[in-house]
């Protein structure tokens, strides 16, 4: 009877302790905002970076946009004290390109093990005069993550640090080919042993044609792919939270336009890490010079950012990681 007694209080308790969790994500969440976000969107993917190609001055600039970031937010980096950049060897490319560096912040947690957010802050540069300023592809991502490593901050600083890390991982030169993410896999500041899962973002400020009647939406790709246990925490976080049409579309095996291929999350996945990419789709304005940040939807944008700040939340609080499959 004290047996029974027993495993009944504890089954009674375990919702109230999930309550209190989302609660208090919930609170660190909100300060992820559809204003912030398009500041910062507004300023990342203005003319004055001009495109960030890689390699080039543009690029220059928003890696040091980036890492002044986490200065002024006195966030930590995983390379050395002050330093946020992993520069990549122009060997490692075959000199194609100008030198170039991912840009990484770190916010500790009680283990070794970390979840890896990503996002590429690379673009097109300019081509016959035109910027392509790259406000969606992926000034969205790589402003989104910032705003997460702040929501982070601000939990540890609150005294609620995570049971794992998070790693924020701005990559490079993805535009040409992955290259800093590929990098990264090569070279990780923090041995992929110890890295759970991969959330990577690429595109997620607009509405392609297939929702324009339903904006509230998201296209998950690989969450399943190597862990369903990873598709069933994501599911339940979205449920329990924004609350998005989860679209799946684009994870079919069968997808001609093989996405689950084209982001920096492969990168992850062929090391049998765990991984999703969230992405809205592509538009008339992919890669073109008219991917501008006044085409955003910012409140949407606050919507999916936060759905990845809950995801990390409970990947990076829960008791084990996700098993493979």
């Amino acid at each position: 009877m004290k047996y029974i007694w027993t495993v009944s209080l504890t089954l009674l308790l375990i919702p109230s302790v999930l309550i209190a969790q989302n609660a208090k994500a919930e609170k660190f969440a909100k300060s992820i905002t559809a204003d912030e976000l398009q500041e910062m969107v507004y300023t990342f993917a203005s003319d004055e970076f001009e495109g960030r190609n890689t390699g080039k001055k543009g690029q220059k600039k928003a890696a040091g946009y980036i890492a002044d970031f986490y200065r002024e937010n006195d966030i930590e980096s995983p390379i050395r004290k002050g330093d946020y950049f992993q520069e990549i060897p122009t060997e490692f490319y075959r000199d194609k390109y100008p030198p170039t560096e991912n840009v990484l912040g770190f916010i500790p947690g009680k283990t070794n093990e970390v979840i890896v957010l990503s996002a590429h802050y690379d673009h097109l540069g300019i081509k016959d005069g035109k910027i392509y300023n790259g406000a969606d592809d992926d000034g969205s991502g790589s402003m989104a993550i910032l705003e997460i490593a702040e929501a982070f901050k601000k939990a540890a600083d609150a005294g609620h640090q995570p049971k794992r890390g998070i790693l924020i991982l701005h990559v490079t030169a993805e535009e040409k080919g992955l290259i800093g993410s590929d990098y990264y896999s090569k070279n990780p500041v923090i041995p992929l042993a110890q890295t759970v899962t991969n959330l990577n973002i690429d595109m997620i400020g607009r509405v392609d044609k297939r929702h324009q009647d339903n904006p509230n939406y998201i296209y998950l790709i690989g969450s399943d792919r190597l862990s369903t246990e990873l598709h069933k925490i994501s599911e339940r976080a979205n449920q329990e939270t924004v609350d998005l049409e989860l679209d799946y579309k684009y994870n079919a095996k069968s997808d001609p336009n093989r996405f689950y291929y084209r982001s920096d999350h492969y990168n992850f996945a062929k090391h049998d890490i765990p991984v999703i990419f969230y992405f809205n789709g592509t538009h008339a304005d992919y890669h073109q010079p008219t991917d501008t940040a006044d085409k955003l939807n910012y409140e949407l944008l606050e919507k999916r950012t936060r759905l990845i700040f809950h995801t990390a939340w409970k990947l990076s609080n829960r008791e084990k990681k996700p098993a493979l499959d």
